[in-house]
């Protein structure tokens, strides 16, 4: 059910990032004003907006290839929006580190009861009940066993998260190199309208080639706020695992001068 709603939420988005610039350029196509004062139609708005390549125009004016890239760059933008929504929401300390699974364990170690901590473990899952649990599993091996198993279960709980971010950080990747390849596209045929004798024509040449840049723009849109929002989830991400590992050797300090038992010494031979 949870990835139901993901992937409903994740198609909304995509939705709403396709359908706003068209909404937007018709509501704005509604009423323009000249700088004379005069009001003009909105048909006549959407003829102006063409010859001056508005972004409907630069949008579906493009060629089929060039509207496949446009879409390809909506729908990169709707998942990178969808991964920095569902990763900010995962990494919270409330959903990682929840205070009640800390003060369940604090009060179990306070009385020396490692089971009734693994029991609070058990029923509150979470990034910082499977690092207490890898702990608690290697408690009568000594301190120094147990302090290598909380710096594995840290690592791999840090992998776990950095593999979720990592669809942002693709997705950032993914618009620098969408818009050049349309930008290249454009400059393709602007060339190619050049070679058939299109040189004369200055003003559909400079259109055709703001429409190829509109592309390096779109994706660059998309990049930068996401691969802000990577660095800034990653760093919150490490800095809350640091945090859930020190905590975790806080509560297991009493545990450092324990002593692993040894094998029974053999029996004296009788004299």
């Amino acid at each position: 059910m949870s990835k139901f709603r993901k992937s409903l939420m994740a198609l909304t988005i995509l939705v709403g990032v396709c359908a706003a610039p068209m909404a937007a350029f018709d509501c704005c196509a509604q009423e323009l004003t000249t700088e004379s004062g005069e009001v003009v139609s909105a048909d006549a708005a959407r003829t102006q907006s063409k010859k001056g390549g508005g972004f409907f125009q630069i949008v579906f004016g493009s060629g089929v290839v060039g509207m496949l890239l446009w879409f390809a760059l909506f729908g990169d933008g709707a998942l990178a929006i969808y991964f920095c929504v569902d990763c900010s929401i995962l990494i919270k300390p409330e959903k990682l580190m929840p205070q009640r699974l800390i003060d369940k364990v604090q009060a179990a170690m306070g009385e020396g009861d490692i089971v009734a901590a693994m029991e609070a473990c058990q029923n509150s899952p979470s990034c910082m009940a499977n690092i207490l649990m890898a702990a608690f599993q290697h408690v009568e091996e000594g301190f120094d066993v147990i302090q290598e198993a909380v710096n594995a279960a840290s690592d791999l709980e840090q992998e776990k998260l950095m593999q979720r971010l990592t669809w942002i950080s693709v997705c950032s990747n993914l618009g620098p190199s969408l818009g050049l390849l349309g930008t290249v596209q454009g400059m393709i045929l602007t060339f190619e309208a050049l070679a058939q004798g299109g040189a004369g024509d200055a003003a559909a040449l400079a259109n055709s080639i703001g429409q190829a840049l509109w592309t390096t723009a779109g994706g660059l849109v998309v990049s930068i706020p996401s691969i802000t929002a990577f660095y800034s989830l990653r760093n919150n991400a490490n800095r809350l695992i640091l945090r859930m590992t020190a905590v975790t050797m806080e509560f297991l300090n009493g545990l450092r001068n324990v002593e692993v038992a040894g094998e029974e010494a053999p029996a004296e031979a009788a004299v």
